[in-house]
Protein backbone atom coordinates (compact mmCIF):
# COMPACT_ATOMS: atom_id res chain seq x y z
CA UNK A 1 0.00 0.00 0.00
CA UNK A 2 1.49 3.71 -0.44
CA UNK A 3 1.58 6.42 1.77
CA UNK A 4 -0.61 8.33 -0.56
CA UNK A 5 -3.82 6.43 -0.74
CA UNK A 6 -3.78 5.86 3.02
CA UNK A 7 -6.43 7.89 5.11
CA UNK A 8 -6.72 9.00 8.73
CA UNK A 9 -8.86 5.74 9.20
CA UNK A 10 -5.54 3.67 8.22
CA UNK A 11 -3.15 5.06 10.99
CA UNK A 12 -5.07 3.62 13.84
CA UNK A 13 -2.51 3.01 16.57
CA UNK A 14 -4.42 1.62 18.71
CA UNK A 15 -7.27 -1.48 18.82
CA UNK A 16 -10.99 -0.07 19.19
CA UNK A 17 -11.80 0.11 22.61
CA UNK A 18 -8.86 0.69 24.07
CA UNK A 19 -8.24 4.00 25.12
CA UNK A 20 -4.84 5.93 25.84
CA UNK A 21 -3.31 6.33 29.08
CA UNK A 22 -0.77 8.30 30.64
CA UNK A 23 0.64 8.12 33.84
CA UNK A 24 2.13 11.40 35.85
CA UNK A 25 0.99 14.78 37.28
CA UNK A 26 -0.03 17.85 35.57
CA UNK A 27 3.10 19.75 37.12
CA UNK A 28 6.17 18.88 37.63
CA UNK A 29 8.63 20.81 39.54
CA UNK A 30 10.90 20.02 42.28
CA UNK A 31 11.46 23.88 42.82
CA UNK A 32 8.15 24.63 44.80
CA UNK A 33 9.01 21.84 47.39
CA UNK A 34 11.80 24.28 48.02
CA UNK A 35 9.82 27.50 47.47
CA UNK A 36 6.57 27.10 48.39
CA UNK A 37 5.52 30.59 46.85
CA UNK A 38 6.33 29.43 43.26
CA UNK A 39 3.10 27.10 43.13
CA UNK A 40 1.02 29.99 41.86
CA UNK A 41 2.79 29.27 38.65
CA UNK A 42 2.11 25.41 38.64
CA UNK A 43 -1.78 26.43 39.61
CA UNK A 44 -1.65 28.65 36.65
CA UNK A 45 -0.40 25.95 34.19
CA UNK A 46 -2.69 23.97 35.68
CA UNK A 47 -5.54 25.50 34.42
CA UNK A 48 -4.64 26.63 31.30
CA UNK A 49 -3.35 22.98 30.46
CA UNK A 50 -7.52 21.86 31.48
CA UNK A 51 -8.43 24.63 29.24
CA UNK A 52 -6.57 23.76 26.37
CA UNK A 53 -7.48 19.70 26.79
CA UNK A 54 -10.70 20.90 27.36
CA UNK A 55 -10.75 22.72 23.89
CA UNK A 56 -8.61 20.33 22.52
CA UNK A 57 -6.39 22.80 21.70
CA UNK A 58 -3.57 20.59 20.88
CA UNK A 59 -1.29 23.23 18.88
CA UNK A 60 -1.29 24.98 21.87
CA UNK A 61 -0.43 22.07 24.23
CA UNK A 62 2.61 20.84 22.01
CA UNK A 63 3.94 24.66 21.83
CA UNK A 64 3.14 25.09 25.77
CA UNK A 65 6.88 26.03 26.53
CA UNK A 66 5.70 29.50 24.75
CA UNK A 67 2.17 29.60 25.29
CA UNK A 68 1.53 28.15 29.23
CA UNK A 69 2.20 30.74 31.65
CA UNK A 70 4.13 29.29 34.34
CA UNK A 71 5.84 26.76 32.38
CA UNK A 72 9.18 27.15 32.81
CA UNK A 73 8.41 26.31 36.61
CA UNK A 74 5.55 24.04 35.94
CA UNK A 75 7.69 21.89 33.38
CA UNK A 76 11.13 22.99 33.50
CA UNK A 77 12.21 20.24 31.04
CA UNK A 78 10.09 18.43 28.80
CA UNK A 79 9.85 14.90 29.67
CA UNK A 80 7.65 15.26 31.89
CA UNK A 81 5.07 16.25 29.72
CA UNK A 82 5.63 15.02 26.67
CA UNK A 83 3.57 11.68 27.96
CA UNK A 84 0.60 13.78 28.20
CA UNK A 85 0.99 14.97 24.51
CA UNK A 86 1.39 11.47 23.47
CA UNK A 87 -1.68 10.43 25.05
CA UNK A 88 -3.97 13.47 23.83
CA UNK A 89 -2.55 12.32 19.90
CA UNK A 90 -3.53 8.73 20.86
CA UNK A 91 -7.32 10.11 22.03
CA UNK A 92 -10.13 9.55 19.33
CA UNK A 93 -11.39 13.14 20.56
CA UNK A 94 -8.70 15.18 21.68
CA UNK A 95 -11.42 17.63 23.66
CA UNK A 96 -12.61 14.60 25.54
CA UNK A 97 -10.30 15.02 28.76
CA UNK A 98 -11.91 14.86 31.65
CA UNK A 99 -10.27 14.83 35.24
CA UNK A 100 -10.26 11.83 37.45
CA UNK A 101 -8.12 13.05 39.59
CA UNK A 102 -7.66 16.77 40.74
CA UNK A 103 -5.95 18.22 43.14
CA UNK A 104 -2.72 19.87 44.28
CA UNK A 105 0.11 18.33 46.51
CA UNK A 106 3.24 20.09 47.74
CA UNK A 107 2.86 23.03 45.10
CA UNK A 108 2.46 20.20 42.56
CA UNK A 109 -1.08 19.57 40.35
CA UNK A 110 -1.66 16.13 40.51
CA UNK A 111 -4.70 16.04 37.95
CA UNK A 112 -4.32 13.01 35.87
CA UNK A 113 -7.23 13.33 32.65
CA UNK A 114 -8.59 10.61 30.66
CA UNK A 115 -9.29 10.53 27.11
CA UNK A 116 -11.40 9.19 24.84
Amino acid sequence: MSTDALSPGDLTIRPPGDAPTSAGFMTHSFAVFRRPDLSAHTEVFDEWAVDALGRGDVDALADYRRKAPGASVAHPTAEHFVPLLVAVGAANDPGSATSAIERMVMGNSIRSVQLN
